[in-house]
């Protein structure tokens, strides 16, 4: 690793962003149009660029799963655009079912007028975090980078005999680590937050059933 690395890296980090509301269209769309959309919308933060970001399959999985309310007349709306994107956003780190449980809330209270405060608010909300965070993560990542060039250093007895090329090759997997331990602790947070949900779902589900069973 090398100043040149580090700088290619963080100028790739600036240029990550999100799907805003502004450009979501205002009218409803079919599936056609929909997978259109992500792909081309999302095509920056894709791994590949022929990478699919959601396919006809999937979308009708997260439908089939209740992460996503069915289309009106195979049309999508704009809320089914905002679940999606947050399906995508979400799917990359937790299973479809903790997903689910994220979601619906959502689904439930603000999908399609079902509320004053509308999931466009809650979406542009949610993301008016982005620019500070972004910077908190950058500050984070740099520093990151700072510790795992001064690890496998030659005046340390143990890695002494390292080849250049070798100490960088372990630098990097120093810094792979940190990144990856900051990511695997908030996986598991984010999980510990979806099996809470879980739980009160079960609850408010089983309480429904004794109210039912009291009626009969």
């Amino acid at each position: 690793m090398d100043e040149k690395f580090f700088d290619d890296l963080f100028k790739y980090f600036h240029t990550l962003s999100h799907i805003t509301t502004e450009d979501i269209p205002n009218i409803d769309l079919y599936m056609d149009q929909v997978t259109g959309f992500m792909d081309e919308h999302l095509d920056p933060i894709k791994r590949h660029h022929e990478d699919k970001a959601l396919t006809k399959t999937m979308i009708n999985n997260y439908a089939k799963n209740k992460l996503l309310p069915p289309p009106t007349r195979k049309r999508y709306n704009r809320d089914h655009m905002l679940i999606l994107l947050f399906i995508y956003y979400f799917k990359g780190m937790l299973q479809l079912n903790d997903i689910q449980a994220i979601l619906k809330p959502l689904n439930d209270k603000y999908f399609s007028g079902a509320s004053s405060v509308s999931l466009t608010d809650i979406y542009d909300e949610v993301f008016t975090l982005e620019p500070a965070e972004k910077e908190r993560i950058y500050r984070e990542v740099e520093l990151m980078g700072k510790i795992s060039q001064d690890s496998f250093k030659e005046d340390n007895p143990k890695f002494a005999d390292l080849t250049p090329e070798d100490r960088k090759e372990l630098q990097l997997f120093a810094f792979l680590c940190e990144l990856g331990l900051d990511v695997f602790m908030k996986k598991i947070l984010m999980e510990k937050i979806a099996d809470q949900l879980h739980e009160v779902e079960l609850s408010r589900e089983a309480q429904e059933r004794a109210n039912k069973k009291k009626k009969i």
